[in-house]
Formats: C-alpha cells, sequence, structure tokens
C-alpha cells in the first residue's frame, strides 16, 4: 500500500510539474506600480490575451525598488514602471542585468509661466524656478538647453546643475524648489519647470498650458525591462506589442486627459 501510495504522489507531482511548465510557456509576469499605470498594464492585458494567447498576470508593486529586484531574481518576467536614468542608475548600484526592450510614455516635463508667453521673449536676469532633486533638475536643464536658453557642458550628463552651465546669454537665475512647490512659484518667478504630476494637480496642462515641453524623444520616457538572457523571447515581444497598441493608447488618453506622449512614436 505504502509503495502504491509513493507511485501515486510522484505521478501527480510529475503531472502538475508537467502542466506548469506548459502554462508557463504561454504565461508572463509583468511589475507594475499601484496607480495609472497598473490601468494601462490591465488594458494591455486583454490585448495580449485577445490577439496572441499570451496569459500576463500583473504583479502590483508599491515602491521603486522592489521591481527591478524581483526581476533581477526571476519572480517576475517583465516590469514597466520607471525611466532609464532610474534604470541605469539601478544597474550601476546594484549590478543588475537588466534591459530595455521598449519605450512606454512620456509623462513630460514642461517650462510654464504667467508672465511671458514666448520664451524668445524672456527678460534679462530672469528667475528660473527649478526642482532640487538631482535628477529633476538635471531634467529641467536639459529642457532649458533644448529650448535654447542654456548651453550644459556635456560631461555633466543627466545630472547636471546650474554649476554645469557652460552658456547662459540671458544670465538666467536660477531658485531651486522643491518639486511639489513649483506651480504655486508662478506668480513670483518668471519660468518654472514642472512635472506632469504636478501641473496637473495644479490645474496646469503640459499640452495647452506649457510654452515648452518634452517630446516623445524624451530620455525620461517609462520603459519596458526584461533580463538581459530573455530579451529574444517570442512572449515579451508580444508583451511590447501589446503595451504599444492603438486600445493602450486610447487609456492612456482617457487616464491623463490626453497629456501622455507615447514614446515610441516619432515627434
Amino acid at each position: 500500500m505504502a509503495r502504491l501510495i509513493k507511485i501515486f504522489v510522484f505521478t501527480l507531482i510529475s503531472f502538475l510539474l508537467i502542466s506548469c511548465s506548459s502554462s508557463d510557456k504561454n504565461t508572463l509576469k509583468v511589475g507594475t506600480i499601484s496607480g495609472p499605470e497598473t490601468q494601462l498594464m490591465e488594458v494591455a492585458k486583454k490585448v495580449a490575451k485577445d490577439k496572441y494567447g499570451l496569459d500576463v498576470k500583473i504583479i502590483e508593486f508599491t515602491d521603486y525598488i522592489e521591481p527591478n529586484s524581483a526581476l533581477n531574481d526571476g519572480s517576475i518576467d517583465a516590469n514597466m514602471f520607471q525611466h532609464q536614468p532610474f534604470l541605469d542608475q539601478q544597474i550601476k548600484d546594484r549590478h543588475y542585468k537588466l534591459i530595455t526592450v521598449g519605450k512606454t510614455f512620456v509623462y513630460p516635463m514642461g517650462i510654464y509661466s504667467q508672465k511671458i508667453k514666448d520664451l524668445q521673449k524672456i527678460p534679462m536676469n530672469a528667475i528660473v524656478a527649478i526642482p532640487n532633486d538631482p535628477s529633476n533638475e538635471g531634467r529641467a536643464l536639459l529642457l532649458l538647453q533644448k529650448a535654447g536658453l542654456i548651453r550644459i557642458s556635456e560631461s555633466a550628463g543627466l545630472y547636471a546643475t546650474p554649476a554645469n552651465i557652460i552658456e547662459n546669454q540671458k544670465r538666467l537665475n536660477f531658485k531651486e524648489l522643491d518639486a511639489a512647490q513649483l506651480a504655486r512659484s508662478l506668480p513670483d518667478v518668471d519660468i518654472a519647470l514642472i512635472n506632469t504630476n504636478y501641473a496637473m494637480s495644479s490645474g496646469l496642462s503640459p499640452k495647452k498650458d506649457a510654452i515648452f515641453r518634452e517630446g516623445s524623444d524624451s530620455p525620461y520616457a517609462n520603459i519596458i525591462v526584461v533580463r538581459e538572457n530573455e530579451v529574444n523571447d517570442p512572449r515579451i515581444q508580444m508583451l511590447v506589442k501589446s503595451i504599444q497598441s492603438p486600445e493602450v493608447m486610447e487609456e492612456a488618453k482617457k487616464i491623463f486627459k490626453e497629456e501622455a506622449i507615447a514614446a515610441w512614436q516619432s515627434n
């Protein structure tokens, strides 16, 4: 009897392993941060199932560290929550073997003003409010450079500070503030550089109110990330196509009121 029980248990385990293995070939676990991007992934999940027969299981996280850790150790197969500069820093600090396989959306930083409508008419010695955290400060200065107002030393990379400015013909004066305070600073400065989330929460529209903003070529586009050794997995390609689909585009328009820019499309 004991021998028959052992044979039954062994057979059952083997069957379950085979079933799981077979199922896993059609399944991907994708990490997201709870919130709007999880809503987008819910739409991509439906697209993946309907168009490619791919089952996407969404794993929600509440912080920005765990999704890359979980991807690196194999707990999930892909994640969608970060931009390239953040991933690069994570790889540098933690030696992850992760790689980008596609872009999603840019939530653009914009230049706003209550005093001018044309950056070409910005006065000499204008006061410019920028975020005071390293990542967003560099992002703001790169946007000012793209707008033609300053020039930054190439060696500064994505983490430039005012000290890295090598050309400032308008002699702009920089006021470094917490990112959440920038919209409130508009009455007291000539221009302010504000992230989409803080702009929208203050009643500003990047599309309508910004006098200059990032485009689809921004290095701060959110990305789809996988392990390096799985970059050619056909399931990953299906996932990317599902995320970069018209259905997800439509959902992004609803959630972000057309303020999100599809980074995989040209300007």
